[in-house]
């Protein structure tokens, strides 16, 4: 558990990055909060915060439940390959939108992959 509790921190980290340049755009375009209109980089670097948050569940739950079921490294590999894909992600939106979509298929199969390991550690841990 190890592995998997270092990889929640390093994923963590993604989302907490992902925020900062949030905030940095915000003060940076000088969009006053709440407010989310601004010009198109402000609103990228919002979008990436908040799509980053929307993929917490579909990385952290199966991350978890793969450490616990099928192992340590499977699970920290998963997660930690979420967070390349996620970093291609939001480097993408930032430069140009059209540009995210390596990062978001990267991330997509990060967490289908946790999914099936979790699906494969429950199955072979039947009473």
């Amino acid at each position: 558990m190890r592995l998997t509790a270092w990889t929640t921190l390093a994923i963590l980290g993604v989302y907490f990055w992902t925020g900062v340049m949030a905030g940095w755009a915000r003060n940076k375009y000088q969009v006053a909060a709440p407010s989310m209109d601004g010009p198109l980089p402000f609103q990228n670097a919002q979008r990436v915060h908040i799509n980053t948050l929307e993929q917490l569940p579909l990385v952290l739950v199966p991350l978890w439940l793969c450490s616990h079921y099928l192992g340590d490294t499977w699970a920290a590999a998963g997660g930690l390959l979420w967070c390349v894909g996620r970093i291609l992600y939001a480097l993408g939106y930032y430069r140009d939108p059209a540009r995210r979509e390596t990062g978001f298929v990267i991330g997509m199969l990060a967490c289908g992959a946790l999914v099936a390991a979790s699906a494969a550690g429950l199955l072979l841990h039947q009473p």
